[in-house]
Formats: C-alpha cells, sequence, structure tokens
C-alpha cells in the first residue's frame, strides 16, 4: 500500500444541496432548497445526475398521485428526502468533521484540525500542532479556515460497501447529523448500520440570515415508520447478518486504520472540487499581512447595520448576509 495514502469509503456518487454557477464571468456557490443525487462526473454545466435521483423523484410524483393531488407538482417534485443506510457502526467513522484550510490554487489540504491539535503541511513535512480554531489561528484568519464535514452514506442495495458522499460546511448540518448520529447509535445498542433511516432536509431562519431560510440536513426515522419500528428492523437485520458471517465490527476498526493511513483524507483532485463548491468565499491563502487585522475590526454599530439593511432594500438583486 501506498504509504501516507488515507483509505476511505469507495464513493459512487455525490448528495448536494447547492451547485457552483457562472455570474460575471465567475465560478460562484449557489445554494438549493432541495437534494441533488449527481454521479462523479462533472461537465461544463455541471454534475452529471445520478439515476438514483430520477428514481427518487418518480416516486415522490407518484406518491402525490396517489395521494389525489392534483396541484402542480413542482412543490411535491422537490427532493427532500432520501432514504439512507450507513456503511459504519462508528458515529465518526459515517461524519468526519474538522477545521479545514486548502490551498485555493491547487486545492491540496493544508491544515486539518478539531480545535485542540492539527495536522499541517510545512516546508518541512507534516507537523502536529495545537488547534485553537479559526479565530485564534494565524493560518485560519488568512486563509479562511471553516468546518468541513464529509457524511457517506448507502442509498439502495445496488452496492452495500459503496457510499454517496454529502460535504458541507455548514454548522446547522455537522451538529444536527453528528447529534443524531451518536444518538441513533446509542437506541440501537451500537448497531448503527442496519437503522433505516432519512436524510431529510430542513429550514430555519435567524437574525444573520436576515429572517430568509437556510437550509441544512437532519437525519430521522423514515417516513412512515416509527422509531420503534425502526429499531425492532434493525435488530432483526443484526441478527441476519451475524448468521451470515458479516463482521461489522472488523469492517470498523479497517475504515478507523485507513482513514488513519494518511495526513489528510481529501486528496489533491478531490480538493481541487472542495474548494470550487465551498470555500470560494473565502480569503486566498496567500492573503496579505493585513488581513487578520481587517478582520479583527470592530462590528458595525447598530445605525451601520440598520444603514446598511435599508440600502439593501433598495437593491433589487441584494444578497443576504453579504
Amino acid at each position: 500500500m501506498l504509504k501516507g495514502l488515507a483509505l476511505t469509503p469507495p464513493v459512487i456518487g455525490r448528495i448536494a444541496i447547492g451547485k457552483v454557477v457562472m455570474k460575471d464571468g465567475k465560478r460562484l456557490p449557489e445554494k438549493d432548497d432541495e437534494f441533488t443525487i449527481t454521479t462523479q462526473v462533472q461537465r461544463q454545466d455541471g454534475w452529471v445526475l445520478h439515476p438514483l435521483d430520477q428514481q427518487l423523484r418518480a416516486k415522490l410524483a407518484e406518491a402525490a398521485k396517489a395521494d389525489g393531488n392534483k396541484e402542480p407538482a413542482k412543490k411535491e417534485a422537490k427532493l427532500r428526502a432520501i432514504p439512507v443506510r450507513f456503511l459504519f457502526d462508528d458515529p465518526d467513522l459515517n461524519l468526519r468533521a474538522n477545521y479545514s484550510v486548502f490551498d485555493r490554487a491547487t486545492g491540496r489540504p493544508l491544515c486539518v484540525g478539531n480545535g485542540h491539535t492539527c495536522k499541517r503541511s510545512t516546508s518541512s513535512g507534516i507537523q502536529g500542532l495545537p488547534c485553537p480554531a479559526p479565530e485564534g489561528c494565524e493560518l485560519g484568519a488568512k486563509s479562511g479556515c471553516k468546518p468541513y464535514g464529509r457524511l457517506n452514506v448507502r442509498i439502495g442495495d445496488e452496492d452495500e460497501l459503496g457510499s454517496f458522499i454529502f460535504r458541507t460546511t455548514g454548522f446547522n448540518s455537522i451538529r444536527t447529523l453528528s447529534a443524531r448520529l451518536k444518538y441513533f447509535q446509542a437506541l440501537s445498542g451500537g448497531h448503527l448500520s442496519t437503522l433505516a433511516l432519512e436524510l431529510r432536509l430542513r429550514g430555519k431562519s435567524t437574525t444573520r440570515s436576515h429572517r430568509t431560510p437556510i437550509y441544512y440536513v437532519d437525519l430521522t426515522v423514515r417516513a412512515g415508520s416509527s422509531l420503534a419500528q425502526t429499531l425492532e428492523a434493525g435488530q432483526a437485520l443484526w441478527r441476519q447478518r451475524a448468521e451470515a458471517g458479516f463482521d461489522q465490527e472488523a469492517l470498523d476498526q479497517t475504515a478507523r486504520d485507513g482513514f488513519a493511513a494518511g495526513a489528510f483524507e481529501e486528496s489533491q483532485e478531490d480538493g481541487s472540487a472542495v474548494v470550487d463548491e465551498f470555500y470560494q468565499d473565502a480569503s486566498p491563502t496567500a492573503a496579505p499581512s493585513g488581513t487578520r487585522q481587517a478582520k479583527q475590526a470592530p462590528p458595525p454599530s447598530l445605525g451601520e447595520r440598520m444603514d446598511r439593511l435599508l440600502t439593501r432594500s433598495e437593491m433589487p438583486d441584494a444578497q443576504p448576509g453579504g
């Protein structure tokens, strides 16, 4: 095996709640209010849709028709829930979240930390250093360090060891998914991988979003099923797997060793796509020394905020949170 190569779960597709669009000659990330399931093939007009995307949307249309809904199917056709299972029983293997810095030009990971310690690429190699979180880190302040999470899930039963990856820099998604995974693991007696669950898109608004909806990903039992039914079915599947010789504990340990084999999970190739989608709004890696001072400027007064809001309200294309 190649030294320093992280062995990550095989990925056969992506789950996204946004896309990258061309605007004023620039590639910019654009948020969406529904899921999109894609392959790993990207063309000039974006990522190629995975067949599962169309299959799930077709089921939505059938369900709406069965309910006698004669309204235009535009709202119901939005894909806001995806049935999933997990590869591993350990929540931290299914969802990895940390503070991350990428080289904007190459996509190469530069630093990954957890708020306590970090691994950083330096001229003398990979070093272990303290991680004070982005606000207290000189590199983080200059380079736009922020939370970054990767969730691997199974969709369907065609490939039981293949996964779809959902990437996010959203704090709401990372916090909610982390909590839900640990709760379901506890409730199931540690048998998280056998539970039939559902990724669900939820909306909320805050003062920072200027009362406009922002969307994040949650994890629930599947529609039409109760928690008790989900746990009972999960226990039955666990017994069935054990009888067939399925060693979930060994699979988890193999995955744990695979992640530990490399300093960084993302390759330079994957990092380029991550930068393109999530880090366009951050400062360049080679930011001037004055960047940190600008970030530490005192916050605007209430009067200044109101003036800005009034100015934005008069602009037809004003973007919240800008």
